[in-house]
């Protein structure tokens, strides 16, 4: 195999889901593409880390001012807390929830390194004191980690007396990820929540 294709090959098995044969394939697709078209993927690729960045409050993806923490007209009492950035998308497109968001980067995993101490706990838990919040609905993935990330923050957050901790109801699969779930399921998930 040429070098340019091989290296090429070798970056895009790197993405998430990408196998070997799916990188040739898109490769070879790169390859036949037009060249306007690959200069702009290029591009777009090369500036995503200079325009897109973590909101400083709620850690969703943003270019400029975050449309979450910004709407005033979402229900400022009720927080959802995510792993990662794009379940933020994925639960606003749900149309099932209006509140705020707090992304924690990640869930613990001790094996991968992942502590308590490297997630977005401790901003959560000052967001608490200083808001008003009558509910956290922790939407972390229904998977071990997940799990144990949830009852981490519960523990956290149990000087709140008065604040409804709650996660999403029965329809999630388990071990899966919210990425992965259709709106329907995820709506009637939220609308469903549980106390935790």
């Amino acid at each position: 195999m040429m070098d340019a294709i091989a290296n090429l090959t070798a970056l895009l098995k790197r993405l998430p889901g990408m196998g070997g044969k799916s990188a040739q394939r898109l490769a070879y697709f790169l390859i036949k593409s037009d060249e306007s078209y690959n200069k702009a993927l290029s591009e777009a690729i090369g500036t995503l880390k200079d325009k897109i960045h973590p909101c400083p409050v709620c850690g969703a993806y943003i270019e400029e001012e975050c449309p979450f923490c910004s709407d005033e007209g979402r229900d400022k009492s009720v927080i959802c807390i995510v792993e990662e950035p794009q379940d933020v998308l994925t639960i606003a497109s749900s149309g099932a929830y209006s509140g705020l968001f707090h992304v924690l980067g990640g869930a613990i995993n001790p094996l991968k390194g992942i502590t308590p101490d490297k997630l977005r706990i401790r901003e959560l838990v000052s967001r608490i004191e200083k808001g008003s919040f009558s509910e956290v609905i922790i939407a972390t993935n229904p998977t071990e980690e997940g799990d144990t990330t949830a009852l981490f923050i519960k523990e956290a957050l149990k000087k709140f007396e008065d604040l409804k901790i709650t996660r999403p109801s029965s329809g999630l699969p388990i071990g899966g990820d919210l990425g992965y779930v259709d709106k329907t399921t995820l709506s009637r998930s939220l609308k469903g929540r549980v106390n935790l």
